[in-house]
Formats: structure tokens, C-alpha cells, sequence
């Protein structure tokens, strides 16, 4: 079944799946042409044209000897998937305001990749508290994640959020292009402290970027960091940070 993965991504069950992409090859069938064709259990296979002919993706065909089923068109997929998206778009607002209200005594968990990286993102512009950066080195702008940024930064400037950075010294040696880009409240650590970790704090999260480098961050193929959800704990980390800015040289 060549659609079979697709079709469940979609949102139909494996015997869906299968049943469907069956009527769509091989047109109008019976229940025993279908259970042969889709290796579906035959008394299965009711049930499942049942969900079908509900999600409006068969219709029954009456007959007086047997009832004969077709497949509608596959672009019913995409009015079913437009329907489900509107729904979710409409209860997106009260769902984030729902996640974001819930006390979080303690949580730990671990962001992977590039759609971890996007939720970082989403977290610092969704908790919309100041953001503070220790030992930061331009990771925003690694190639693999650096397209997502300009748009984040619009947020960020929309919604006002300040932004303070401790920047690596290398940062400050290449002059690196992600100075444009964090406006005024930034420093640099003395040399002697450089470090290939970092560590982000806003709001009630702590997040702890493992193996950054200039301008990266993550082994070469792998982007991961902790995130620590504790209001104590992020606020501590907010006096340490303060403890370093006020004892770090002007620019």
C-alpha cells in the first residue's frame, strides 16, 4: 500500500488507510472484493467503511443482489484536513493559554532537533518575560535553524520583550553578525570563562544549550538542549546572571 502512511498521517486508522487506497485503485468493489484486495479482515472491514462513509470519504452503493462501494475523490482529503486546521486555529488561543497557566512545580525535558528549536522559540515569545543569555554565542544564526529567526525577531520587537545576552568572548572577536540583531543590552564574558555550553532563562524556564559553538549549536548533525521549568529556579538563575552583567566590562 503505497499511501497507506500518509493516508493514516492524515488522520484515518490503518484499516482506513488501507481500505481507501484499495477503492481508489481498483474503483467501485464489494465488501469481499475490498477484504481480499486490502488484506482486511472481512467482518473489519464494515466497520471501517462505516468510519469512511462518515469522514465522507465512500459512499454506499444500494444494490438488491450486493451493496458496491466507491471511493471519493482524493481531494476530500484536503477539505477534511482545512476543516481540521480551522478547528485547531480557532482553539489554539484557549488551549496556549490553558498550557501557560498550569503551575509547573518542576519539569524537566529534553528539545530536539529543528522543531525543538522552533519551540524554543515559541516558549520565549509565548512566556513573553525578559530573555537573559549566559555565555551565548550567535547559535540563532546556525544555518540549520537561522531561517526561522527573522520572524521571531519581529515578535520579539512587537511585543516588546527585552532581551539581555552575556556573550562568549569569540563573539566579540569575530564581531559576529548576531550583535545587529539583539539590540542594545549585551556584554561579554572575560575569556578565561569560555565555555561550549550556554544557558537561556525567561520567565519560569531555564534552558541549558549543550555543545554550542560560534554560531552553532549541537553536534553537526543533532541540535538537543535541556529546559528546566521552575519558577525558583529560574529566578535564582536571574541573580546570577545580574551577579556576572554587573561585574562584566562595558562594551
Amino acid at each position: 500500500m503505497e499511501y497507506q502512511e500518509l493516508l493514516q498521517t492524515l488522520g484515518l486508522a490503518k484499516n482506513e488507510a488501507r481500505i481507501y487506497e484499495t477503492l481508489v485503485r481498483k474503483g467501485n468493489s464489494s465488501v469481499s472484493f475490498i477484504s481480499e484486495k486490502s488484506s482486511v479482515h472481512r467482518r473489519n472491514v464494515y466497520d471501517s467503511l462505516n468510519r469512511l462513509i462518515e469522514k465522507g470519504l465512500v459512499i454506499e452503493i444500494v444494490d438488491a443482489k450486493e451493496n458496491i462501494y466507491q471511493a471519493v475523490e482524493p481531494r476530500k482529503l484536503q477539505e477534511i484536513l482545512a476543516e481540521k486546521t480551522k478547528a485547531l486555529d480557532s482553539a489554539l488561543p484557549s488551549l496556549d493559554k490553558l498550557y501557560f497557566s498550569t503551575p509547573s512545580e518542576y519539569r524537566v525535558q529534553t528539545y530536539r532537533g529543528k522543531e525543538g528549536w522552533k519551540q524554543y522559540m515559541r516558549d520565549i515569545l509565548q512566556v513573553g518575560a525578559p530573555f537573559y543569555s549566559i555565555a551565548a554565542q550567535g547559535a540563532w544564526l546556525d544555518e540549520r535553524v537561522k531561517g526561522f529567526v527573522p520572524g521571531f525577531l519581529e515578535q520579539i520587537k512587537k511585543n516588546e520583550l527585552e532581551m539581555y545576552h552575556l556573550f562568549d568572548y569569540e563573539v566579540k572577536e569575530n564581531n559576529h553578525p548576531i550583535l545587529q540583531h539583539v539590540g542594545k543590552h549585551y556584554k561579554f564574558l572575560p575569556k578565561r570563562y569560555a565555555t561550549s555550553s550556554g544557558i537561556d532563562i525567561f520567565g519560569d524556564r531555564v534552558n541549558i544549550m549543550h555543545h554550542q559553538y560560534l554560531g552553532q549549536v549541537g553536534e553537526t548533525d543533532e541540535i538537543i538542549f535541556t529546559v528546566i521549568q521552575n519558577q525558583n529556579l529560574a529566578d535564582s538563575f536571574r541573580v546570577w546572571f545580574q551577579y556576572m552583567w554587573d561585574f562584566c566590562p562595558e562594551k
